[in-house]
């Protein structure tokens, strides 16, 4: 169950990603409106308990750090992540389009901050392999390997953009057939209640 939700989360969780690094560097082009008031905490009433402060986050052993990178390596989840930096640096040539003589010296910088945006990419691998290494311990991400690294697990990989693709055209067709159906069958048990939906 674990290797189809890693398998299946990782275009989903690419296009999340994109859309909170992508989403606050068009708010940050846009101009500076005027800063919301400070809202007024609540206080607490007298003599009440605080509530309980989070529980720290365990350490993460240097070994489970790698298992859990070589999971999101061996697993194509972090191929997801392949876009990101792309994308980024179209929405900056499009934020430019006004700017035609930009265009050149652009191209030749976005170029440059290629090994940047390279070491900016593994940064976030390493972010998803922390929160994979607090959700699985040691000897359950050396299963997931092992399973990768499986003729079977090459091959679910391999076959995995082909199956999302798939899988996404046939929900679109079930959600449109079952939007029908549920509004049929609605309407005929209103019906009998002698209600008319339209």
């Amino acid at each position: 169950m674990v290797l189809r939700l890693a398998a299946l989360a990782g275009p989903f969780l690419a296009a999340l990603l994109s859309q909170a690094v992508l989403v606050p560097a068009a708010l940050a082009q846009q101009p500076s409106a005027k800063p919301p008031a400070a809202s007024a905490k609540p206080t607490a009433k007298p003599g009440a308990v605080p509530p309980p402060a989070p529980a720290p986050e365990p350490d993460v052993s240097p070994s489970h750090l790698a298992l859990a990178r070589e999971v999101m390596l061996s697993s194509g989840i972090a191929r997801s992540f392949d876009s990101i930096i792309p994308t980024m640096a179209e929405q900056i040539r499009k934020n430019a389009v006004t700017r035609p003589d930009l265009a050149k010296d652009l191209d030749e910088v976005l170029k440059e901050l290629d090994p940047e945006m390279e070491l900016q990419k593994q940064r976030l691998i390493t972010i998803a392999a922390r929160i994979y290494a607090k959700r699985l311990n040691e000897a359950e991400l050396k299963d997931i390997v092992a399973f990768f690294r499986s003729p079977a697990g090459k091959r679910y990989v391999e076959t995995q953009p082909q199956i999302l693709d798939d899988m996404v055209g046939a929900m679109q067709d079930w959600t449109q057939e079952v939007s029908e159906y549920i509004m049929v069958r609605t309407r005929a048990e209103m019906g009998k209640r002698g209600h008319q939906l339209q």
